[in-house]
């Protein structure tokens, strides 16, 4: 299996048909006008001297160029690097200097930032593309052949073809490395989970310099046209509306933020079929409220850069959990998905009880998992155990293998001996009716070692106190659970995944105290 031929199936059974809607440029593209610019690219790649297994870097937001650029770098063998545009310069320059790119892409909204890592980074061939751009990129497509790639016929499967960037979410990023095959299945995956049909819309929420992309390129494999945007709430609910989208992945967080839009319920989103969420976890309030807020089926998928989607809370586990039946399981991310095994073990790898009491971390085997860190094989050695490949997430499971994340092994918070998972504090403080997002961590206590400390954003025109937060919290939790703070913020620093950084918010608490994190 060869990623990058997924448009060349449907440029040769329906040209006309729409592939991608680039709603920031206006821009739209057939499968047949797509998959020649992506054999002519690969070819001019390849003309210019790149190898199967170089690296091309991007520097970009969402964009039809962007698609071009990954079809063709997995169409001929070489490997995309996605650079997230949100990092500055010197963090740029420093992935850059991990991945070594023969080329580098940049969009011409980035030319300072072009320039800056043009000073630190030495590659031999920079391009430009863009409505303002030097016209470098097209002028390199223009002028190449427009013949498959020769390497299109004898490059796949473990073939590497994408370097994902971590979050960072407990530290410097790293780049996890996927092969075509891993793709694949983790795209086989989503399309069991969401149940793709052909008269599908997809509207891409993310960024391309993350996994959802794969999600995206999913419902390209299917046939279908993806739009794409860069994520604000109103024009998100226009979008659908307009381009009578059925489906699109949305982090916790989007949902929210699509709810509060004002006029919500004047939108016209009755094509929706199906939404899945995911990148953190959702308090049972907001799914319910979800539910009641779109004309659609919900599914959670729960994953990381490393695998991909891993587990999925499937749409009849939330139908039934609304009617009744294991209303708990809201709390859940579900069972494996379908090419993928899970279990929860202790420190010893030895898998806990299936008594929905007992926690012990997540771990992973699936081909959808990546090969490993690029040139990191220190940390690969730590990362695999046994053919499995360890989350750093903690998790209960019950009876019938539905897991139950209770934090990330760093987010727990210890204090006075006792175990204090963040995410149960975080679920607690969201049954308060004016809280939007809550991220919950622990600060230095010299009595207790850690104290627990709430940061949370509150719904537009709603105001809350510290002590209404707290004694919500109260209310619903063991009194050394509660937060013994409460500060209020507009926003919260997040990964590109939409995961909440906690360790940023910690960070200025710990200085010269000593925590990991």
């Amino acid at each position: 299996m060869n990623i990058g031929t997924i448009t060349a199936k449907w440029a040769e059974r329906a040209p006309l048909r729409e592939a991608i809607i680039d709603v920031p440029s206006g821009r739209r593209v057939n499968f047949g006008q797509l998959d020649q610019r992506i054999r002519k690219l690969a070819n001019a790649l390849t003309a210019r001297g790149v190898k199967k297994g170089d690296r091309v870097a991007v520097l970009a937001k969402n964009s039809i160029e962007y698609l071009e650029i990954y079809y063709a770098c997995a169409r001929a063998g070489f490997i995309a690097q996605p650079l997230n545009w949100r990092l500055a310069v010197p963090e740029l320059a420093r992935i850059l200097a991990d991945g070594e790119p023969t080329v580098v892409v940049t969009s011409d909204d980035f030319r300072t930032e072009r320039a800056g890592l043009q000073r630190e980074v030495d590659a031999p061939l920079w391009l430009e593309f863009g409505a303002g751009a030097d016209g470098s990129f097209e002028d390199f497509v223009a002028a190449a052949t427009d013949s498959e790639p020769a390497a299109s016929r004898t490059v796949g499967n473990d073939d590497p073809t994408l370097i994902l960037y971590t979050g960072g979410t407990t530290g410097i990023s790293k780049g996890a490395l996927h092969t075509h095959k891993s793709l694949y299945m983790g795209m086989l995956n989503q399309t069991v989970a969401e149940r793709v049909v052909p008269s599908d819309v997809y509207m891409l929420t993310g960024q391309m310099f993350h996994i959802p992309v794969a999600l995206a390129m999913n419902y390209m494999a299917h046939g279908c046209p993806v739009v794409l945007m860069n994520f604000e709430a109103r024009q998100a609910l226009e979008i659908i509306e307009a381009e009578r989208v059925s489906a699109f992945l949305g982090i916790t967080t989007m949902l929210n933020w699509m709810m509060a839009v004002d006029g919500f319920e004047r939108f016209d989103i009755s094509s929706l079929r199906n939404i899945q969420y995911g990148g953190g976890p959702m308090p049972a309030t907001v799914v319910k409220a979800a539910l009641e807020s779109f004309p659609c089926t919900l599914i959670q998928g729960y994953g990381q850069t490393e695998g991909m989607t891993m587990t999925f809370l499937s749409q009849e586990d939330h139908r039934d959990a609304i009617a009744g039946i294991h209303p708990e399981r809201l709390a859940s991310c579900g069972r494996e998905g379908f090419v993928t095994r899970v279990r929860v073990v202790d420190e010893a790898g030895r898998p806990v009880p299936k008594d929905g009491s007992t926690p012990g971390e997540i771990e992973i085997q699936s081909e959808a998992n990546m090969l490993g860190y690029w040139r990191r094989e220190d940390l690969n050695a730590d990362m695999f155990r046994d053919g499995w490949m360890r989350t750093g997430d903690i998790a209960t499971w019950d009876d019938e293998s539905y897991l139950f994340i209770v934090d990330r092994a760093k987010d727990m918070i210890i204090s006075g001996g006792e175990n204090i998972y963040s995410t149960q504090v975080e679920a607690a403080i969201h049954k308060h009716p004016a809280v939007l997002e809550a991220a919950v961590i622990g600060v230095p206590d010299d009595e207790w070692g850690e104290a627990v400390k709430a940061v949370v954003v509150l719904k537009p025109g709603q105001s809350a106190t510290e002590q209404e937060i707290i004694d919500t919290a109260r209310a619903h939790l063991a009194s050394y659970q509660k937060p013994r703070s409460v500060d209020f913020v507009e926003a919260l620093p997040k990964a590109p995944t939409g995961k909440i950084l906690k360790r940023e918010l910690r960070d200025p608490y710990w200085q010269n105290r000593g925590r990991q994190v």
